[in-house]
């Protein structure tokens, strides 16, 4: 599960990394961006508690129809964590990115209770998770609306 959600981590990465210093570097972005060295660390430990979530999920070992739900839907999920990074700095595709954004903070707030419905403590682990997802659809907003 650390694995699946790792290699994730690094496609997103691989569009990130050669953007902030560049086209992300030259936006408009409201004073309560975080500095570019925070995202970095803060993706790494939500990433790992990620996966630790999932694992909890995984190890059941009668897998029912709530289980399996809750599995597709996380990696489900991951495909479009991943596609944020691939339309907001791969493409510079900013408003694209806040609506995928969207769709990721349903996704992430239905997942924390599904989880939590199979696995208490899964689903505690996403809560971070879920806070930062708040934010960042926050700061993509005022990204998307300072750079129109």
């Amino acid at each position: 599960s650390l694995f699946l959600c790792y290699i994730a981590l690094a496609i997103s990465s691989f569009f990130t990394s050669s953007q902030i210093l560049s086209w992300y570097a030259d936006l408009k972005k409201p004073i309560f961006t975080p500095p570019n060295s925070f995202f970095g660390p803060v993706w790494l430990t939500l990433f790992t508690l990620m996966g630790i979530s999932l694992s909890l999920v995984w190890i059941k070992k009668h897998k029912t129809d709530r289980e399996r739900t809750a599995i597709g839907l996380f990696i489900i999920h991951l495909i479009f964590n991943t596609a944020w990074s691939v339309a907001f700095f791969g493409f510079h595709q900013i408003l694209l990115a806040l609506v995928l954004l969207v769709i990721l903070w349903i996704m992430v707030y239905s997942l924390l209770f599904q989880f939590s419905k199979i696995d208490w403590f899964s689903g505690i682990l996403l809560v971070p998770y879920f806070a930062w997802i708040t934010f960042a659809l926050y700061l993509n907003f005022f990204i998307w609306l300072l750079n129109r």
